[in-house]
């Protein structure tokens, strides 16, 4: 049964929520801290943090470091994304060719990418490109399963019908099967961030001198815990943006694509 309007209680806005939430969590923080019932030592603080984070900014080097991180990120998971995904959606073309080498892509997924880091660092030195390799080993692999399956799963009623029409494979492939997996390559677009950032902060904790992984690996060594939590929400606001970045590209690509989040239901 749909209520008045007027009786229905106004919600808080999502955004104001948020604060209130974020700001009663850095609160008791701060306050448990402060109290003796939360080791600063251990733990660090929020006036702490703050602290170090205005150091860092004031002599520049943690825009430096977060350049680098987001410059190594961006590269890597543009590059991983974008090697990933064609071969993905071309594996269509062939299912004798997918079948052949879908055992061995299972077998790279399986292992642990971060395996890989110290023969990374070892073939492309400790350099930026260390970092992008990286990036790319954890993007690429992830990117390439998501674009076959996708590719795998689009509708074969469709595909039969432009068949019979006298389509050619190129053109149930440009015309049905990409802009069907096209929504899940960009879900898959999400998940690569993460997986971007990763690859380049364990590439700085191996071996680096730059970055927020550096400023993280050094801080912790100093068990400068308040550095550490500045570069953890540097990180966090380095997701941020590249998470930006994604929504833009979805918007651009999938015009066509409802955007709405969820519908509205009126009690």
């Amino acid at each position: 049964m749909t209520a008045h309007p007027s009786h229905a209680p106004r919600a808080l806005p999502v955004r104001l929520v948020q604060l209130l939430i974020l700001g009663a969590a850095l609160g008791l923080w701060e306050a448990g801290a402060r109290a003796g019932y939360l080791s600063a030592f251990l733990f660090g603080s929020p006036s702490g943090a703050w602290a170090a984070a205005w150091h860092l900014a004031q002599s520049g080097e943690l825009w430096e470091h977060a350049g680098y991180t987001l410059w190594a990120s961006i590269v890597g998971f543009v590059a991983g994304t974008l090697l990933g995904t064609l071969p993905g959606l071309l594996l269509w073309y062939s299912p004798y060719v997918a079948r052949v080498i879908e055992p061995f892509l299972v077998a790279i997924n399986s292992v642990p990418k971060i395996a890989f880091a110290p023969l990374v660092i070892l073939w492309f030195g400790t350099g930026l490109v260390s970092k992008i390799a990286l990036s790319i080993s954890l993007t690429a692999i992830v990117a390439l399963l998501a674009a076959f399956q996708a590719a795998k799963d689009t509708d074969p009623d469709l595909q039969k019908m432009l068949v019979s029409l006298g389509a050619g494979k190129w053109q149930v492939f440009s015309k049905v099967v990409v802009p069907s997996a096209l929504p899940y390559v960009i879900g898959t677009f999400r998940i690569n961030i993460g997986f971007a950032l990763v690859g380049t902060v364990v590439g700085e904790f191996i071996s680096s001198s730059y970055g927020i992984g550096h400023i993280i690996f050094v801080a912790s060594s100093l068990y400068d815990l308040n550095t550490v939590w500045v570069g953890i929400f540097a990180l966090m606001a380095l997701g941020f943006v590249l998470y930006a970045g994604v929504e833009l590209a979805e918007r651009t690509l999938l015009r066509w694509k409802d955007q709405t989040y969820a519908p509205h239901f009126t009690l």
